[in-house]
């Protein structure tokens, strides 16, 4: 599994590498712009993301313009949904307006930070990324 992770907290970043380390290589993105360019960048090489971990909340671009860029590259690529990256939105903005815009946008799944490990295998699992 190829993973590219945009979180803007070392803390956070360096779980999330650590965590996400155990099922494939992974890739880490500061920032909004950084990640779409990553994930085009993955995708000219014809070395696509399995999944995309985004933070809503970073600079210069947020995780809800990221998602929306990384869905509109995906459309213009003409990727079908099934062969689409999996994006999980992890962030602490958990309120149920925050959730229903990921959701509206393309995410395939939505955590709440802290990140809980076991919540998070069981979404990869969900997602078929993991078995």
């Amino acid at each position: 599994m190829r993973v590219l992770i945009a979180e803007d907290d070392f803390a956070s970043r360096k779980f999330m590498l650590r965590f996400l380390s155990k099922y494939g290589e992974c890739d880490v993105t500061v920032d909004g712009v950084e990640v779409v360019e990553a994930f085009k960048m993955a995708l000219e090489a014809k070395e696509g993301y399995d999944l995309v971990c985004l933070d809503i909340m970073m600079p210069l671009q947020d995780g809800y313009q990221a998602l929306k860029e990384i869905r509109k590259i995906e459309a213009q690529e003409n990727i079908p949904p099934e062969k689409q990256a999996k994006i999980i939105m992890t962030t602490a903005l958990s309120d149920g307006r925050n959730v229903i815009k990921a959701f509206e946008l393309g995410c395939n799944a939505y955590a709440g930070k802290p990140i809980d490990q076991e919540k998070f295998k069981r979404i990869l699992k969900k997602l078929e990324l993991i078995e």
